[in-house]
C-alpha cells in the first residue's frame, strides 16, 4: 500500500511541474525574464486558462492528500 502512494506521489509531482509550468505568466515575477513580460495581456482569462487553473487546484489536493496518507501510513507502519 505505502509502495502504491509512493508512486502516486512521484506521478502527481511531475503532472503537477508540468501544470505549472504550463500557466501563462501573469508579468512582475521571473517570468518576465524569460519573455513573458512582452506579451499583451488580455482584460480575462481565456477558458482554456481558466481550466487548467481548476486542472492544477484538483491535481494540487490529490498531491497533498497523498502526502498526508503516505505519511500516516509510514506512521502507523512503525
Amino acid at each position: 500500500m505505502v509502495m502504491a502512494f509512493q508512486i502516486a506521489l512521484i506521478v502527481f509531482s511531475l503532472l503537477l511541474m508540468l501544470l505549472v509550468l504550463m500557466h501563462k505568466g501573469k508579468g512582475g515575477g521571473l517570468s518576465d525574464m524569460f519573455g513573458g513580460g512582452m506579451q499583451s495581456s488580455v482584460g480575462g482569462s481565456s477558458v482554456a486558462e481558466r481550466n487548467l487553473t481548476r486542472i492544477t487546484i484538483v491535481v494540487g489536493l490529490v498531491w497533498f492528500a497523498c502526502v498526508v496518507v503516505l505519511g500516516l501510513l509510514v506512521k502507523l507502519s512503525d
